[in-house]
């Protein structure tokens, strides 16, 4: 099971365990993902905390299947899967939450991180390219600045900067998360639902804009991903040339 879960009560605890991995997201995982989602829908859970076993919460996409298309579109289905929950999604941050990971934190309602956790989109590094929902999520979620470097520079922010920025609400391990959780547990939940599902709906419809997707098609099938992605699995430092 690349995928733990746990009822405490009407709290769903998920653990991605693939620590060989650092918790990296392959296809098995995001089909783990969803079925944890439907469960979390089918059992009417006041939380779903979202965490991974040490080392990491989540240290990306495994670079060895991310080139399929059906990866990507399956790790967008498990990202609005989240708001799509009226249960409260928390992200229980300890490790490095990076990529596919960055992502999945950003996609829940609320997170807790311990102040050492590293957030980053080390896309730049691989060359590949983010889809504009994720964008727009992450800008929202963090703020343009941040997200700006993040996305043009490669660069990575700590657990304790992003609490000050109000991405991380609460400081601490997943005990202070499934704490957290506990007294979120005890709200009244048809309110919870309206207010996150007016705060889903407010965000902006995105309309496919064919030259950025051109832009990202173009960024993943070209020789750079390549080398991006041969260049992480030899512990080596890529040559991009453009092409």
């Amino acid at each position: 099971m690349t995928v733990h879960t746990e009822w405490r009560g009407q709290v769903l605890l998920a653990s991605l365990d693939r620590p060989e991995r650092r918790n990296a997201i392959d296809h098995a995982t995001l089909v783990a993902l969803r079925e944890v989602q439907a469960a979390a829908a089918a059992d009417r859970a006041r939380v779903l905390v979202l965490t991974g076993a040490p080392p990491a919460f989540c240290a990306g996409a495994d670079l060895g299947g991310v080139e399929d298309r059906g990866f990507t579109s399956a790790l967008g289905d498990v990202l609005r899967g989240f708001g799509e929950l009226p249960a409260v999604c928390i992200a229980a941050v300890d490790g490095p939450a990076l990529g596919a990971g960055m992502q999945l934190a950003a996609a829940c309602d609320l997170r807790v991180a311990t102040t050492a956790s590293v957030f980053g989109i080390p896309a730049a590094r691989l060359g590949l390219a983010l889809d504009e929902w994720t964008i727009e999520r992450v800008s929202r979620e963090v703020g343009w600045p941040t997200t700006r470097a993040m996305l043009l520079a490669a660069t990575t922010a700590t657990g304790e900067e992003l609490h000050r920025l109000g991405f991380v609400q609460r400081t601490g391990a997943l005990d202070v998360a499934l704490d957290w959780a506990a007294e979120i547990a005890e709200l009244a939940p048809l309110t919870i639902a309206a207010h996150k599902l007016a705060m889903e709906r407010s965000a902006p419809s995105l309309m496919a804009d064919p030259e950025v997707d051109e832009a990202r098609r173009r960024a993943w099938a070209s020789a750079d991903a390549l080398e991006g992605r041969t260049a992480f699995l030899e512990k080596r430092r890529p040559r991009f040339t453009g092409t």
